[in-house]
């Protein structure tokens, strides 16, 4: 044991040094943060919803989630259940196997709800567009109040799109 203890000491540290919080995240996150508290007392609560993603972009939603980017600290969550929902985040083109459950989510989402496309498939269906397996866009299913491009979109595009859709909101 003293051996094994005596060579990870001689060794060292092997692991690479960890970046620095690059500024446009503190900045973006700053932003949305003061935009969340006069609209939404302080906290965003988003659903995600998959309606028939490759999950590149449910991928890119947790990093944002990560240590890294940690959108937590500016007031943004995700939660479990679409009745403690401010924002619907759905990505993937919809499924008709899907279509009646998102469907049912947006019914279950609290009034005044927002709902966000993220990625190309849920802006405009897509590579899959609409076929006998795909209703093809979110707008073609229930009402979309704002659209991230992207395929999928990075997590700063992912910042930089709630923040316009909060900014375009009308004030209270």
């Amino acid at each position: 044991m003293f051996r094994i203890f005596n060579r990870i000491r001689s060794t060292g540290r092997l692991t690479e040094p960890l970046p620095s919080p690059d500024q446009t995240v503190a900045e973006l996150g700053s932003a949305c943060q003061a935009e969340i508290a006069a609209r939404f007392s302080g906290s965003l609560a988003i659903r995600m919803v998959d309606a028939g993603s490759c999950n590149g972009c449910e991928l890119e939603m947790h990093a944002v989630n990560n240590s890294y980017y940690d959108i937590e600290r500016f007031g943004i969550h995700f939660v479990a259940s679409p009745r403690h929902a401010d924002l619907l985040l759905v990505t993937g083109v919809v499924s008709r196997n899907m279509q009646a459950a998102l469907q049912r989510t947006y019914d279950a989402t609290p009034s005044p709800k927002l709902v966000v496309a993220m990625g190309d498939c849920a802006a405009c269906g897509g590579e899959f567009g609409e076929s006998y397996a795909s209703c093809g866009a979110v707008a073609n299913v229930i009402p979309v109040d704002a659209v991230i491009p992207g395929c999928p979109p990075t997590p700063l595009q992912l910042m930089q799109g709630l923040l316009e859709l909060l900014h375009d909101l009308p004030g209270q």
